[in-house]
């Protein structure tokens, strides 16, 4: 009886300990976007130093996504998350205390990485924890709390923002960073994968040409777009990742399988995810603004109407889950997306300097349906266009590249806005976020065409063990 007690113990400590650590990186992918026009204020900078302030974390977490994993595996994955961890938090400190917009920057970088080592190690740890008859319970719970974190995000940055300080969307991970250490130390057992080797050429090549890019994209329009830096950024950007995808052909264990893609369900469904994430991240990041700059709500207020949209997956994710299971899941997501693309649209037509809360509620409430029915099918779709032992590199690479298409939204729909209007006047941020919501429209329903082109699969399908099937909670953490 003392020894189950003690199992049944380490559970509960591992769930909460890896559920509180997702919770904080999964809440830092959207809660400094209600905080963005006091960043502004208070430390000064342009559109891209604000486009840095979200991408340098969404960059290097997307980036390391895979070759944190890779760490755990090889060198000890309690020792990993540990130290993820700990960067995590010192990272938190150090945005809190910034002085300036450019140091502020660098420490959401290397937020970034500590997320990137720590958060794909949540699952495998929960899942050496927890009895196999329990993980369906403790992968739920797990991905709730998760969820939670995205939904409420805009809504708690803006709270923290206009009650305390901007400085509090940071502060506020540094407690609960400090006593997650040393429980994490005490309470997970420690577990090892199979000690692949490390893949660091195709880490490097990645990380290299995403850099490249997202930097040329960001400083195009304050640089011009045929200045040196930035077309050697695109130039050279492009280059890197050309070779990361000739390396990955070859390479005996590479970080991302190029092999993967040549199943369409695979390549389908992530075509679709990034391009979702592209559109969406870009127009969360404008139309928080929007909403205070232009509206002139507060921050918390600000918060409080995006939940229609950031909120609705607590919702309506359940029923998209069920419909998945009578229908398949490719009709859900590709609904989900065009409804999304429908949603931006119409924000696109309304968005005046003195739209109403009632004009915008339709496209908010449209948007947010139609990105719950997308979430909950796309993890199934995902998991099952490989095989059982390929399912971890599935989902990672999955995360992976939302959170690029995230950074890539932002940086080219900031690109967009900035070429179209700009802050000067409430009239003239309207004329930039027009055609940028626009094009956010178009790519979510480019990305609801890609879901099409997944193929039918037949009813019947095999069952897996439930570790297994864990990674797909992967998914809903960003």
């Amino acid at each position: 009886m003392s020894q189950q007690t003690a199992r049944r113990g380490g559970a509960v400590w591992a769930l909460v300990i890896t559920s509180v650590a997702g919770f904080m990186a999964a809440l830092d992918n959207l809660v400094v976007t209600t905080a963005l026009p006091s960043i502004r204020e208070d430390l000064g900078g342009g559109l891209h130093d604000l486009e840095w302030t979200v991408s340098a974390y969404t960059l290097t977490f997307a980036v390391l996504l895979m070759f944190g994993a890779a760490l755990g595996d090889r060198f000890g994955r309690r020792r990993l998350f540990i130290a993820g961890l700990a960067v995590f938090t010192g990272a938190s400190a150090a945005a809190a205390m910034a002085p300036g917009i450019d140091s502020l920057i660098a420490a959401r970088a290397i937020q970034g990485v500590g997320a990137a080592v720590m958060m794909p190690l949540t699952l495998t740890l929960l899942t050496a924890a927890v009895p196999v008859a329990k993980r369906g319970m403790a992968y739920g719970i797990w991905g709730a709390v998760n969820g939670l974190a995205v939904a409420s995000g805009p809504l708690v940055g803006g709270t923290l923002t206009e009650h305390i300080s901007w400085q509090w969307i940071f502060w506020l991970n540094v407690p609960l960073g400090l006593a997650l250490l040393p429980l994490a130390r005490l309470r997970l057992a420690e577990s090892h994968g199979t000690g692949a080797p490390l893949d660091v050429p195709g880490t490097l090549l990645a990380s290299g040409g995403l850099f490249g890019i997202v930097y040329g994209l960001v400083r195009g329009p304050a640089d011009g777009w045929t200045s040196s830096l930035v077309l050697t950024g695109l130039f050279a950007g492009g280059a890197l990742l050309a070779g990361f995808i000739l390396y990955s052909t070859r390479a005996k264990n590479p970080m991302l399988p190029m092999r993967l893609f040549r199943s369409r369900a695979f390549a389908g469904i992530n075509a679709a995810s990034l391009l979702m994430f592209l559109g969406m991240f870009g127009s969360i990041f404008l139309l928080s603004q929007y909403m205070q700059g232009v509206l002139g709500y507060s921050p918390t207020e600000a918060g409080l109407r995006m939940l229609p949209w950031t909120g609705m997956p607590m919702l309506v994710a359940p029923i998209a889950g069920i419909l998945a299971d009578r229908i398949g899941g490719r009709p859900v997501v590709a609904t989900g997306l065009f409804l999304q693309a429908l949603g931006l649209g119409y924000m696109a037509v309304v968005a005046t300097t003195d739209a109403s809360y009632g004009s915008q509620l339709p496209a908010l409430i449209i948007s947010g349906i139609g990105m719950a029915l997308y979430f909950a099918p796309a993890s199934h779709l995902v998991m099952s266009s490989v095989r059982p032992s390929e399912q971890g590199i599935a989902s990672g690479s999955n995360n992976a590249l939302r959170e690029v298409g995230g950074a890539l939204g932002i940086a080219v729909m900031a690109s967009i806005f900035a070429a179209q209007g700009g802050y000067e006047t409430g009239q003239t941020f309207v004329d930039g976020m027009r055609p940028a919501l626009v094009t956010g429209s178009a790519v979510v329903a480019l990305a609801g065409v890609a879901a099409l082109l997944i193929p039918t699969r037949r009813r019947k399908e095999r069952q897996v063990d439930p570790a297994e099937a864990a990674p797909v909670l992967e998914t809903a953490a960003h």
